[in-house]
């Protein structure tokens, strides 16, 4: 090969150490690039060279790059040509190549001829460099790596610029600029950006020459000198008197400056119309030396929402950050990337050896990830012509001028006067120096204020969760004036109740704040009263405050309502709610109270509604202890509050001087907690026989116990009692022995129980009934007893229950006898004993039939009419409980059972208890505590 020679003395040459002119390396270097690729072409066919472009576009560069630096080493790129000295080197080097060999003289195209023809003159050159530097970035772009098409590109710009061709060389540096900015090599970049910023200035292009001078300004990677050098440019042009005065060069602020945050006042951003607001920015400045600006301004955009003049301050509050700072991160500008941001390289250890005798060839470093490192990222960098910002142009703008803008932080305050209610919403920052504005288009997150038009309320509301009834207590009044005006002489007109009273302090005074909840000044409150209504004087406030009064109201008690609630304005709706409450489940009832005001703003009246709670409920029982009669009634406190009770009596409701009722309870006052509940007790006392039907009455005072007593009652609670209610007809005792022998009852062992029940009164009206028969002698009724342990403790052995015949006479007994077998050990209470007036069936058959052959059967059916309390389990327990017209008993008369009045039976026994000791043989002790 031709080449061989040439490359062997030159090999010979640099390791001999011989010195060679300049140059002459990349004559040798470009002469051999191009005779190899002369060979590969003339050996292969186009569709081989095609497909080992990838293999062969190194040599193209490389042969470009060598051609590049002998065209600026001979003077070939400069601006006047070469000089005399340039012109002896070439001379040099053309003579030191020689002349050329045999095989390649008859070639037209020869790489000898090439590089003779290119340092021959200026144009040869241009020509040469040209063809070779398109044909390379040619192949890079065909092949894929356009990386490396943009770096030669860039050589060519450099190129085009000594060659005073701008317009050629701006494509090539954006180019390049926008692969340095993917890659993130910050120092690329700046030197690049300063290449593109010569070439915009010499073609005119004043917008984006002015753009990239504001970034270069603000390159921490220039010196102070160079930044200062290209801020002064963007002054001198914005000092200059255009001849378009109305034309505007906008350019993005993020070269210029940083918007770092934003502070209202007041926090809440919220202001009615004619208030004012204050917007507090801090903006960065990245400029190296103090600018003054002309005029920073924010353009806001206006929109009213519907029924946007309805909302009050309290409502645009609730729905707003707190605080009043907003802050902005910083915008992404294009800069470089630094270079943490990008993967960590992987690099790892390549060997190639020989398939045959596996000897090593060749040996490097590969990196696994390239494809992360050198990936395409050009549709994500920006180009640094203008990116096309467009500036709003509205009446609602907020300005601040003559700004001077120090590096770093800068505050700066705007104000504004709110004319008309809705929503402002902050678009864009604009700061302008003459003809050039640096706008930032777009303000994110959003940030917007908004001004109400508020017409005046009134909000009556009680300082207390709820209200009780009887006790006075305090209702805050709130008047929002709005844009009302409060003069001398207006007031509120109330419509008084009989049910509910306000009451007049002469100490009352009412509180002016401003919008803001700060206070204004106070007043003394008037207010007067008539038998229809309460007016209340309202002290002057100017629009847009708080008065604000509080004023006790007494709800005296009434008795509930029958019917269903009223809607009639200044009257009482008494219903009944359950207490939102986690303490108890108590239902209370309530009382509402509908109040009508007219207001002086308004000539439609203003209803509002307060509801109060009763405090207490109440309950009564009447209990019998042998003969003697009494009346227990219960006050449960159903507030939150403690009350002291006093002045209880219960009074009859007729004149009878035969019954007297003599308390039983000693002190007069009783202290009742929350959720707590006192008892008074009367003992009923009458002197003849049958006495007169019994009206009770009770009522009493209460006040909270740390206040003074209140002359208040409750609403009159009435009980009713019929007379049979008021006597004992019989005692019922029942007492359980142990075997016989032992000592104690023990668990498992048959003891005997035997139920004595006594009659206490003679024949009386309420014996008078079907049960009652009359023999020679006496007056006789039915009686059924029953004896049940609903709690498990006994079993019952044999017959629980019979029928026994009563003579109707003072002292008769009748006396039951059974054993019952204890199943646990300790103290166990009695079992019950119950009593039922056994009532026959009217019917021809009805005394053919014996009564125990009723309960064996178990076909007894109980009157319709027995009380509650009769536990009806207790009547099953003695089979299913089937009715008279039941298969089994189809078409006999079946007799009934009827429970005797509460009262009537007296249990002596209630409350006894058995000691049962466990056996000894038991290895399960189980023992019972009750």
């Amino acid at each position: 090969m031709s080449w061989t020679p040439c490359f062997l003395s030159m090999l010979s040459t640099l390791v001999l150490g011989v010195s060679v002119p300049p140059g002459a390396l990349d004559c040798w270097v470009f002469l051999s690039c191009l005779e190899v690729l002369q060979r590969i072409e003339g050996c292969c066919d186009r569709a081989q060279i095609d497909s080992n472009i990838a293999h062969t576009v190194g040599l193209w560069s490389y042969a470009t790059e060598k051609l590049k630096s002998l065209g600026y080493l001979c003077g070939l790129v400069s601006e006047k040509g070469p000089n005399s000295e340039d012109l002896n080197r070439t001379v040099d080097l053309l003579a030191g190549l020689g002349a050329e060999r045999p095989e390649t003289a008859n070639t037209a195209q020869s790489p000898y001829k090439k590089l003779k023809e290119a340092l021959s003159s200026v144009e040869a050159f241009e020509k040469h460099y040209l063809d070779l530097s398109h044909a390379t970035i040619e192949m890079y772009t065909s092949i894929g790596r356009i990386r490396s098409a943009k770096f030669v590109g860039k050589d060519l710009a450099e190129f085009y610029m000594r060659k005073k061709s701008p317009q050629k060389a701006e494509v090539y540096l954006q180019g390049a600029l926008k692969n340095y900015l993917a890659e993130g090599w910050a120092l690329p970049v700046t030197h690049t950006r300063k290449q593109l910023a010569e070439c915009q200035k010499r073609l005119g292009q004043i917008e984006n020459y002015l753009q990239t001078s504001s970034l270069l300004a603000s390159d921490c990677h220039l010196t102070e000198e160079e930044r200062e050098s290209f801020c002064r440019e963007i002054l001198s042009f914005a000092s200059r008197q255009t001849d378009s005065p109305g034309h505007k060069i906008v350019l993005p602020l993020h070269s210029f400056a940083h918007l770092r945050d934003l502070r209202f006042t007041p926090p809440n951003a919220v202001v009615h119309v004619g208030g004012v607001l204050s917007v507090e920015i801090t903006v960065c400045s990245q400029m190296p030396v103090p600018v003054q600006v002309e005029q920073i301004a924010i353009h806001v955009h206006f929109s009213i929402e519907k029924n946007n003049y309805r909302k009050t301050a309290e409502w645009l509050t609730k729905h707003r950050a707190a605080g009043g700072l907003v802050s902005f991160p910083a915008e992404a500008a294009p800069c470089p990337a630094p270079q943490s941001s990008l993967p960590a390289l992987e690099l790892c250890e390549m060997f190639e050896r020989s398939p045959s005798d596996n000897s090593l060839n060749t040996t490097g470093i590969i990196c696994k990830n390239v494809h992360m490192l050198l990936r395409r990222q050009e549709s994500g960098a920006a180009l640094e012509a203008s990116t096309g910002v467009a500036l709003e142009d509205g009446a609602h703008v907020l300005k601040c001028t003559s700004v001077t803008l120090e590096p770093g932080a800068n505050t700066i305050t705007f104000q504004t006067q709110a004319k008309e209610p809705g929503t402002y919403t902050l678009r864009q920052l604009c700061a302008s120096l003459g003809p050039v504005c640096f706008v930032l288009p777009h303000i994110h997150p959003p940030v917007q204020y908004d001004v109400y038009s508020q017409e005046p309320q009134l909000r009556v509301e009680p300082l207390a969760d709820s209200l009780l009834a009887g006790i006075p207590q305090k209702v805050k009044f709130t008047v929002t004036t709005g844009h009302y005006t409060v003069k001398n002489g207006d007031s509120l007109q109330l419509s008084n109740i009989e049910a509910m009273l306000i009451l007049c302090h002469a100490e009352n005074r009412a509180v002016i704040y401003s919008n803001t909840r700060e206070k204004a000044s106070d007043a003394a409150l008037r207010v007067q009263s008539s038998d229809k209504v309460t007016s209340i004087s309202l002290p002057a406030a100017p629009a847009y405050h708080l008065i604000e009064f509080e004023l006790d109201v007494l709800s005296l008690p009434s008795a509930p309502a029958a019917g269903g609630e009223s809607a009639v304005l200044g009257t009482t709706e008494p219903h009944w709610k359950h207490r939102d409450t986690q303490k108890a489940s108590h239902s209370m009832a309530t009382t509402d109270h509908r109040v009508s005001i007219d207001c002086p703003w308004s000539i439609y009246s203003t209803v509002i509604a307060l509801t109060f709670s009763m405090p207490f409920r109440t309950t009564h029982s009447l209990l019998s202890a042998g003969t003697r009669k009494y009346v227990q009634v219960c006050v449960q406190n159903l507030s939150e509050l403690d009350f002291q009770l006093s002045d209880s009596n219960l009074v009859a409701a007729g004149d009878s001087s035969d019954l007297r009722l003599v308390p039983l309870h000693t002190d007069s006052q009783q202290h009742v907690r929350s959720e707590q509940a006192v008892f008074f007790v009367w003992e009923l006392k009458w002197t003849r026989e049958p006495p007169p039907p019994l009206h009770g009455q009770f009522s009493v005072g209460f006040s909270p116990a740390s206040e003074q007593r209140l002359p208040v009652s409750l609403k009159p609670y009435t009980y009713e009692f019929q007379v049979d209610s008021f006597f004992t007809l019989y005692s019922v005792t029942a007492e359980i022995s142990p075997p016989p022998g032992a000592e104690l009852c023990k668990t498992g062992a048959l003891c005997s129980l035997e139920v004595t029940i006594t009659r206490l009164a003679d024949l009386l009206e309420v014996d008078k009934d079907e049960a009652l028969t009359e023999s020679e002698e006496y007056f006789s009724t039915k009686l059924m007893y029953e004896v049940v342990d609903n709690s498990s403790n006994w079993a019952v052995c044999g017959k629980s229950s019979g029928v026994v015949s009563m003579p109707v006479c003072a002292r008769a007994t009748h006396r039951v006898h059974m054993e019952v077998m204890p199943l646990f050990a300790g103290y166990l209470p009695l079992p019950d004993v119950r009593l039922f007036k056994y009532l026959p069936h009217h019917s021809a058959h009805s005394s053919q039939l014996d009564a125990d052959s009723w309960i064996e059967n178990d076909g007894l059916s109980v009157d319709k009419h027995v009380d509650e309390q009769l536990d009806s389990s207790s009547i099953r327990s003695r089979g299913s409980g089937h009715s008279a017209a039941s298969s089994e008993h189809k078409g006999l008369p079946m007799p009934r059972l009827q429970a005797l009045p509460p009262g009537q039976v007296f249990n002596c026994s209630a409350g006894t208890q058995v000691l049962v000791v466990p056996s000894k043989d038991d290895h399960v002790l189980e023992v019972s505590v009750t």
